[in-house]
């Protein structure tokens, strides 16, 4: 992820929520001083698979279209490195609403409208995600939903791009095993016989997509690849 970007959002962040908190302002500066070089520092498309830590992470929304209203409620993620899950390095949160949920995303979250009301803020969930993926890879099944959430979130709130990279888990699919016509993240946890558990809740989903990650990950390795440079490679020739 580019640095000037990121540091555009969190000094936005500074802004509308620290206000005049020097003491936070100053440990955020330092946090992000710390992070450039770390974001410098490699590139990670070329770090070796077993070694790459990436954050695979999950959203819960009203909805499909962040620029008609629809609204994260819930984010959650772990840390994965190589293809070792970090049981003991999870996030969730839910997000403040304060609008009725409609009832069918009720029962398909089990997320209320009390649990809601209590919530912290988008802009506060958001920067502790960020500090908390610090610069590692985000990954996200099928990312195309995460990434418009977050874009939009990001100019609303802070009038900043979201330009962190997310890698989309359909590349390793799409690689270890092409005739395959798996969609649904069910679907594939089915196909690799994962026991599904905490569908549809947003850290639920991202230990599902995380086993997926880690299986596809040994799968790839197995057939030769070495690099995340590598696999994008391919799927260019595909």
């Amino acid at each position: 992820m580019p640095f000037e970007p990121f540091y555009h959002l969190m000094r936005g962040i500074h802004g509308k929520v620290f206000g005049g908190a020097q003491g936070q302002n100053a440990q955020q500066m330092a946090y992000l001083r710390q992070l450039q070089r770390e974001l410098n520092s490699e590139d990670k498309l070329k770090i070796p698979l077993e070694e790459l830590n990436v954050v695979v992470f999950d959203i819960e929304t009203t909805g499909f279209y962040p620029d008609q209203g629809d609204a994260i409620i819930s984010l959650g993620a772990i840390k994965v490195c190589g293809n070792r899950i970090q049981e003991n390095e999870e996030y969730y949160s839910v997000v403040h609403y304060d609008k009725p949920l409609p009832q069918k995303i009720i029962e398909l979250t089990g997320i209320t409208d009390q649990q809601l009301k209590d919530a912290p803020p988008l802009s506060e969930v958001l920067i502790q995600f960020f500090k908390y993926v610090g610069d590692n890879t985000l990954v996200a099944h099928h990312a195309g939903h995460e990434k418009n959430f977050l874009q939009h979130a990001s100019w609303k709130l802070f009038r900043s791009h979201f330009k962190h990279r997310i890698v989309d888990t359909s590349f390793l699919y799409r690689v270890a095993e092409p005739d395959k016509k798996l969609v649904r993240l069910e679907e594939f946890c089915e196909f690799n016989r994962i026991p599904i558990e905490g569908r549809h809740h947003a850290l639920g989903d991202a230990k599902l997509t995380a086993k997926l990650w880690c299986l596809y990950i040994n799968k790839l390795q197995e057939a030769g690849y070495k690099t995340l440079k590598e696999i994008y490679e391919r799927v260019a020739r595909l």
